[in-house]
Order: C-alpha cells, then sequence, then structure tokens
C-alpha cells in the first residue's frame, strides 16, 4: 500500500503560500488562478500521454518483424498471480471508485455559475460548459489510462511519471506542472468554504477582526502533517464528500424538481443510478 513522507519544509512553503494566495477576496477574483491551474493539468497529461505514445511506438519497432506485438498487460487486466482474485477485484472497485472520484466537480459548481454573467442564462452557458469539459477531460482520461497500461501493464505505478526514468527534464517539467495545479486547484475549491466560515464568524462575532483565512490555511497542513501520506485513505477521504454531494442530492433535486412519482421506471433508474454510485464509493 504505497505511502510518502510529507517534507516539513515543504509543508511550510506550501503553508505559506497558501495563505498568500488566499487573501485573494473571492472566487469571481481568481479567474486567472483556474486558468493557469487547467492550464497546468493539461501540460502534465500530455506530458504522460506524450510519454507513453513513445513508449509504445518503441514496443511497435522494437517488435514489427514479429509475429505478434508485445505490448505489456492484457484486456482482462492484471493477471491473477501478480496478485490474488481478491486484490484484483479491490483494485478494480477502487479504479471506478477513483474514476467517480476524477469526475466530482459539483462542490464548486454553483460557484463558478455564480461568476458568470448573463444574458445568456447561466445554467445554459455552465451546461455547455460542463459538457464540453467533461468530454475533453474523458479523452485525456482514457488516452492516458490505456497508454500507461499498454507501456507498463501489470507494473504500471500509480503515479504514470514516475515510470518513465528519461528524458529527465520533461519529467521534472510534469511534476512542477502538478504541484502549480493543486496550489490552484486547492484555492479554487476552499475559496467558497472561507467565505461561509468568514460569513459564519462575521455573525456570530460581529465585532472581533481576528479571524482571518491566516487561521484557516494551516488547520488542514498540521493536521496531516504527523502522518504519512496513504494514497489509499486519501482516495476513501475523497470518496466520502462524491456521493452524498455529485450523486445523492442531485438526483433527489431532480426527482422532486420533476415531480417523478415513485415506484415509476423513471424514479426507479434514478434510485439505481445513485446505489449503484453509492456501492462504487464505498
Amino acid at each position: 500500500m504505497p505511502s510518502v513522507r510529507l517534507d516539513p519544509t515543504t509543508s511550510r512553503f506550501r503553508t505559506l503560500g497558501e495563505i498568500l494566495l488566499s487573501q485573494i477576496p473571492a472566487l469571481d477574483q481568481i479567474w486567472w488562478l483556474s486558468i493557469l491551474a487547467a492550464l497546468m493539468s493539461f501540460t502534465y497529461s500530455t506530458i504522460g500521454l506524450a510519454l507513453g505514445i513513445a513508449r509504445v511506438v518503441g514496443i511497435i519497432f522494437n517488435t514489427m518483424h514479429a509475429s505478434d506485438l508485445d505490448f505489456e498487460g492484457n484486456l482482462t487486466g492484471i493477471s491473477v498471480g501478480t496478485m490474488s482474485q481478491a486484490q484484483k477485484i479491490w483494485r478494480s472497485f477502487r479504479a471506478l471508485g477513483d474514476i467517480a472520484f476524477a469526475y466530482s466537480f459539483s462542490m464548486i459548481l454553483i460557484e463558478i455559475q455564480d461568476t458568470l454573467k448573463s444574458p445568456p442564462a447561466e445554467a445554459k452557458t455552465m451546461r455547455k460548459a460542463t459538457k464540453l469539459s467533461i468530454a475533453v477531460t474523458t479523452v485525456f482520461y482514457m488516452l492516458c489510462g490505456c497508454m500507461g497500461y499498454a507501456s507498463f501493464g501489470d507494473f504500471a505505478p500509480e503515479n504514470l511519471l514516475t515510470g518513465f526514468g528519461n528524458p529527465f527534464w520533461l519529467v521534472d517539467i510534469a511534476n512542477a506542472a502538478i504541484v502549480i495545479h493543486l496550489v490552484g486547484a486547492y484555492q479554487v475549491f476552499c475559496q467558497p468554504i472561507f467565505t461561509f466560515i468568514e460569513q459564519w464568524a462575521r455573525q456570530r462575532w460581529p465585532k472581533n477582526k481576528k479571524i482571518t483565512k491566516e487561521f484557516e490555511i494551516p488547520v488542514p497542513i498540521l493536521g496531516y502533517r504527523p502522518f504519512k501520506l496513504n494514497l489509499d485513505v486519501v482516495g476513501i477521504l475523497g470518496a466520502l464528500g462524491f456521493w452524498p454531494l455529485t450523486v445523492y442530492f442531485p438526483v433527489e433535486m431532480y426527482i422532486e424538481q420533476k415531480k417523478i412519482s415513485k415506484w415509476s421506471s423513471r424514479w426507479i433508474c434514478l434510485k439505481t443510478l445513485s446505489l449503484a454510485c453509492l456501492m462504487i464509493r464505498s
């Protein structure tokens, strides 16, 4: 079960950077940060995809005179023997959960929509943007996953970039892009939380002006510093917020808005979808 120890110095610099960026007053004033985070995401995804394609092309050229192409892996995933059947089932469900969590953006969907100007209607613009972003993201995910598995097979690392040794400078650029992306994404996701806490504190203590973002930022940083960062634990924590926010509440609101009667075919399908996503999340 992979885990890493967080470097205290890195944690301090990250905390300082997040404190500085958190001084941005509201989500609508960090549009440039979300664009930067998106560009960094495309950067490291494109680098990982390009390295995977290059490795697969190398396999093709090395075996072009052979009767069969010697691609890594197989169509059914990791072979039983490399790991047990129970481990394979567990990792398959965990992969489904990772895929579901990767599409979870409901936490900031309303906040982003609130920054849009009309006309056209915010919901109409957001619907188009959501469809386009999901389509592009899916293409990248599928290509990176397929090329990565074709490159490494059963021994594909969880972080695809760690499997490529050369060129080092290109992998370093991708890792730097990941860091910038995470810093920007943290702010995009946390700005609504900052706003909520500040509004609540302003109502609770109207004469106290000492509750600021400087006290809010170090809480999660100090919370995880004593522990190892276990990727399975991170996945579970992320999944806890996936089902209720991304599946359950939207489905229930749709049922209520459309006045769908109980035990109708549409009601049963929606409830089945919600239950299936709950099982995947679990």
